[in-house]
């Protein structure tokens, strides 16, 4: 079953001041998040990208169009476009039976049993340039549900270790918010919750492509 990638803009606001400059993809973001198209940055434009910004986990969320947020949209329009066939181009591997697939390119990870979809797709936040998520066929070795880490000293819900440690586990924050984990795949609670269910220590996990900026 697949879940909505819905994205939410009716988070308020940062008590923060609302530039009136227009960004270098204003255009874009414009076009993303439903308003008039022309370029030009108007107090409407900021209070919604400035909501996005907010509700994305984007700083500073000064309603500015630039780059990061525009590079958030754009993931998240890959993400829809994955639809309910995110194996399309046959990256993950078919051949292994159930195994959870994760796309750092689309940062997308799914189940699926040979060429079925089980559960997904759905957005993942993986590791930011420098601690990137290592690629490869690994192995859930270690599940801890109520695992805190000795490293950070934060708490990873619904942990599943596939590499070392690196796992599946859920947020508290936003799976958008930039520039990533520490080589996680960080997930909303209710898709980590699932994995939990779904997923057993044994079981094949597949990690291919490349976070966009690392």
């Amino acid at each position: 079953m697949a879940l909505p990638l819905s994205v939410a803009f009716g988070a308020p606001a940062q008590a923060a001041s609302c530039t009136t400059k227009a960004g270098p993809d204003q255009k874009k973001v414009e076009k993303f998040l439903g308003r008039p198209v022309d370029g030009k940055q108007s107090t409407g434009d900021c209070h919604a990208i400035r909501n996005f910004q907010t509700s994305h986990g984007i700083s500073p969320a000064i309603g500015y169009a630039g780059p990061v947020t525009w590079g958030v949209m754009d993931l998240i329009n890959h993400q829809k476009a994955a639809g309910s066939n995110p194996n399309k181009a046959k990256n993950c591997p078919t051949n292994k039976g159930r195994i959870a697939c994760v796309d750092l390119t689309r940062q997308l990870s799914w189940i699926q049993d040979g060429s079925k979809l089980k559960f997904g797709p759905v957005p993942v936040r993986t590791g930011r340039n420098g601690y990137e998520t290592r690629t490869g066929s690994k192995k859930i070795y270690w599940r801890d549900i109520n695992h805190v880490s000795s490293v950070y000293n934060v708490a990873m819900p619904y942990s599943q270790f596939f590499d070392g440690g690196e796992a599946f586990h859920s947020i508290a924050g936003s799976v958008w918010s930039p520039p990533g984990s520490h080589g996680c795949v960080n997930m909303r609670k209710s898709d980590a919750k699932k994995y939990w269910s779904l997923l057993r220590n044994g079981d094949d996990v597949y990690v291919y492509g490349r976070k966009p900026g690392t």
